[in-house]
């Protein structure tokens, strides 16, 4: 199982509108990745390493695939609309990493 990771950095000055993102963008990425996803979360920043810190990143999210092979076979059709509709809930650039699950509790 493999965890796709989509994080925003909490970059000052920047836009997140998360009202879009969890009210468009999510039902619709799920709609389209159909069956392929297994699993997903989004994470709302609350903040850093300290109370009075600010976040490291103001979203996450976390898509689960069988395979990045899966993955990919599920994303590429989409992929368009997928990262065209980033710019109606963020001017932020997303960090994008693909990790193999070794343990879960």
């Amino acid at each position: 199982m493999i965890r796709v990771s989509i994080l925003y950095p909490n970059t000052p000055g920047h836009r997140f509108d998360f009202e879009h993102y969890l009210n468009v963008h999510m039902p619709e990425a799920e709609r389209r990745l159909g069956d392929a996803m297994k699993g997903m979360s989004v994470e709302r920043g609350l903040t850093g390493t300290a109370p009075d810190l600010p976040p490291a990143y103001t979203a996450m999210c976390h898509l689960l695939f069988e395979s990045v092979d899966a993955f990919m076979a599920a994303f590429l059709p989409h992929a368009d609309w997928l990262q065209g509709d980033i710019k109606n809930y963020t001017d932020v650039e997303p960090v994008i990493q693909f990790n193999q699950i070794e343990m879960t509790r």
